[in-house]
């Protein structure tokens, strides 16, 4: 396959710093991982006990600190639907203030390259599916989870308008729900898949009767492992120098009550489930088109659904047992 943009130089990680912001994190410790793997030598990763990025003073120090010539921001605060009705100022402010302020000072700076990785949460609540990235703009974000999806999505026009104004490096990923061993297992802001597998472990390791879902379980949802986030990532920081956002998913779609059996299933909990539906779905439908990802930087997801799942429960039984 021939690839749009050009493919990286033996040495392109080699002669490179770069910054990873969330770099600690679940998906972050991964990029980390990968670009390790591919000889960068030359990886800040700040920590928030040293920089507070929501403050341009903090930003400035880290750029003063680590020099990069790539910024991979990875950071943001982010949960599920509860957490994200319950602190809608916060997922807006926090996330909006770090990634302008860490744009706008790579821009002045002249910052070699900005990878910003946005949310799947930012596309209009009735997408047509497979979510196209041209669709981005035609409507309104689920309510649940709008002034997080918004103040991500921002991040876009400031990137966008950027490159138009300054001819600044800023380009836009969009992964979809992200899973795997390491997740957040916290109920309050942990997403679908590690609430789900702790609901049924922790139900079998108590010996209950019955787990109590979210929502109808009528709802729809695409997941990604998050090894394979991570190749994305480091593909299109590699190869990808384009405006236009790219969707990074596995291009399945499985509604949550399957989810929910299948989960029940490979823990082997015997009990019943029950469907609280005044608790919200959330988006109706969410899978992605991948096209763009292939075309342009030759990205496919390559760990299968059931493979994942198996890791990432296998994970959280050994956690618990710590």
């Amino acid at each position: 396959m021939t690839l749009d943009s050009r493919l990286p130089t033996p040495d392109f990680w080699t002669r490179r710093r770069v910054v990873v912001t969330g770099g600690a994190g679940f998906l972050g410790s991964r990029v980390v991982a990968k670009l390790q793997e591919r000889g960068c030598n030359e990886i800040f990763v700040p920590r928030s006990k040293d920089y507070d990025l929501r403050e341009k003073g903090a930003i400035v120090q880290l750029y003063e600190d680590s020099h990069p010539d790539i910024v991979i921001h990875l950071a943001a605060v982010v949960g599920g639907i509860g957490a994200n009705q319950k602190y809608p100022g916060k997922f807006f402010y926090d996330n909006a203030i770090m990634g302008i302020q860490l744009i706008e000072q790579a821009r002045q700076l002249g910052i070699e390259k900005f990878v910003c990785v946005g949310t799947i949460c930012a596309y209009p609540k009735f997408t047509p599916v497979p979510f196209k990235e041209d669709d981005l703009w035609k409507g309104y974000p689920e309510e649940t989870n709008a002034p997080y999806g918004l103040a991500k999505k921002m991040l876009l026009v400031q990137l966008q308008a950027y490159r138009q104004q300054y001819g600044f490096n800023g380009i836009y990923l969009l992964p979809v729900n992200l899973y795997g061993p390491g997740d957040n297992f916290d109920p309050e802001f942990s997403h679908v898949i590690p609430a789900i597998i702790k609901k049924f472990v922790d139900a079998k390791r108590r010996g209950d009767k019955k787990v109590v879902a979210w929502g109808t379980g009528e709802a729809t949802r695409e997941f990604l492992y998050v090894d394979d986030a991570a190749e994305g990532i480091v593909l299109a920081t590699e190869r990808y120098n384009k405006p236009a956002p790219v969707n990074l998913g596995a291009g399945q779609e499985i509604k949550v009550k399957d989810l929910v059996h299948l989960i029940k299933d490979l823990v082997s909990f015997q009990g019943n489930v029950e469907w609280d539906s005044s608790k919200p779905d959330g988006q109706p439908r969410r899978m992605l088109d991948t096209v763009r990802a292939k075309r342009e930087f030759g990205f496919e997801a390559k760990i299968s659904f059931g493979e994942g799942l198996r890791n990432t429960i296998k994970w959280y039984q050994e956690y618990i047992k710590k």
